[in-house]
Formats: C-alpha cells, structure tokens, sequence
C-alpha cells in the first residue's frame, strides 16, 4: 500500500516565512512537521511515499535526500549519534509537481497514474498525530475489516462548527455525508473529520470523472467521496491518540508544547517558563 503526502499549498497562513520555506518544513523543536507524517506511515508499513509539491517546495526534497557532505563530515568526526540523526528514511520517495493551484482534487489526480490497483492512505501535513498506534495504521486496519473507504474522524472538538462533521448512517460506521461548519445546533454528529483518508481505487475513477465536468475554480474531492457515500462505501474510523493542527500560528504552538512535553528535561523548562510568566496564575499575563 501507498501513502501519499499533499504539500503543494502555499501556506499563507505563516506568511512571512513560508515565502522560501515549505510550510511542511516548519519545525516542531527539530524535527519537521512532515517527519511526523512519513513515521506515522512507515511505522504503518507504508514505505511506498508519493509527494504532492509544487515549485516552492525544493526545501521538502531536499529534506527527503541524502546530504553528502554532512554525512562526509560525521563520518570523519566517528559522529555517529550526528549521523543517525542524518540518516534517509528507509522508504521510496515520488515527488509530484502540482503545477497550478486548482484545489485538492486537482492535486490527487496528478497521482492516479501511480496509484494502481491498491488502497492508498492520503496525509494531510496540517494534521498531525501523536499515540502509540499509527493513524494510518488504524484506517488499514479499519480498510480490511470493511473493505470499504475510511474518513478519520476525531470526536466533539472544541468549535466543533469550524470543521467538516460526519453525517452518520443508522449503523454508526458508515458515512451518508460530511457537512462542512454547520451552524451550531445544526450538527448531524460529534465527529469531525480530519486529514488522514484511506481511499480504494474506485475513489480515483470518480475523481476523474468528477473533473471532466468540473468548469472553473478550484476542484476538490467532494464529488469523488460523495458517489461513494451514497454507494455505501465510505466508513469513519474515530482516532486513537492525539491530534496536533499545525495548519495555523496558534495550533502550530499549541502542537509544538504538547511535543514538547513529550521530554522530561522540556517539560521541566516549559513549567518554569508558565510560572514565570503567571506568577499569580494563568490570569496574570500582561
């Protein structure tokens, strides 16, 4: 099985950097946001990695290459905790150029000579996971016992109407449709979807079909996941574990401190930091 990584956006929402830097290169301490995304698959078994980039992201290539003459370096240095930081992943990486930004469902058809017969799971970067189960891992399993499409979902977030909620069928697993920041009161359920999907071939051939009507505008996937909705074939998996949104300033630093909090010597330093910046309590500030 495939996993495929979308990262051909702009990322303007971290303006001014992402002007020469991919948004998927930003770092959560040091480790880019678009490592945590290709661990999450090959812990899944997935070494098989498609990216979606477009003419600003040569950074994220670079990133995903051999670096020569730091290796030379370590080496002759006998460095070998420098090298194994180093080291390229064990996985055979495609780059795809999106060459114009035409939405999502542009962007995953530039992929479906590639795909074949099989599944592919398909990341978004602004989404990330933390747990000791890959999410990839929980929509392959999910993908074996239905045989079906599978959405990953998290349940009752805050601001629930900010994102795309799954509208349930009767059964509980499968999905009749997504509807996108309903009004409060309005939410056909508690699970928001967010980006981690495991598609079956069938998906791409809607895709393409679905583009051949498309006229102007950006082109998502809405079309391809909605003939498979009403065909039955579209399941939900709610994730186990914890999931950091890198897809804005205050998420990005929310997510950064939760990782962070992962190290006993960062937390020690992040607990002396809060309570130097709310001596009286959290209220304090400013």
């Amino acid at each position: 099985m495939k996993g495929v990584i979308v990262a051909a956006g702009y990322g303007t929402r971290f303006l001014p950097v992402t002007k020469t830097i991919a948004k998927e290169m930003l770092p959560l301490l040091n480790k880019p946001s678009v490592a945590f995304v290709i661990e999450e698959f090959l812990a899944s078994g997935i070494n098989d990695i498609i990216v979606i980039t477009s003419r600003r992201k040569r950074s994220l290539e670079d990133y995903l290459d051999r670096e020569m003459e730091l290796e030379a370096l370590f080496e002759a240095e006998h460095a070998q905790e420098k090298l194994d930081l180093i080291k390229p992943y064990d996985a055979h990486f495609s780059f795809v150029r999106q060459q114009e930004m035409r939405g999502t469902g542009h962007a995953l058809l530039q992929i479906k000579p590639l795909i074949g017969t099989e599944p592919v799971v398909v990341a978004y970067p602004d989404d990330l996971h933390l747990g000791p189960k890959p999410l990839a891992q929980q929509l392959i399993d999910t993908y074996h016992a239905t045989g079906c499409t599978v959405l990953a979902s998290f349940y009752d977030p805050p601001e629930l109407n900010r994102y795309g909620v799954l509208d349930l069928a009767a059964d509980g697993l499968h999905v009749n449709d997504i509807v996108e920041k309903p009004p409060v009161g309005t939410e056909p359920s508690r699970e928001a979807s967010m980006g981690r999907y495991l598609y079956t071939p069938e998906f791409f051939e809607y895709l393409e079909e679905g583009w051949k009507h498309h006229t102007s505008g950006e082109y998502y996937h809405v079309y391809a996941l909605n003939q498979l909705m009403k065909a039955g074939k579209v399941v939900y998996k709610r994730m186990e574990g914890e999931r950091l949104d890198t897809g804005n300033i205050p998420g990005f630093l929310q997510a950064t401190l939760k990782y962070a909090l992962q190290f006993p010597e960062l937390r020690e330093v992040i607990q002396r930091e809060v309570a130097g910046l709310f001596p009286q309590g959290p209220g304090s500030l400013g």
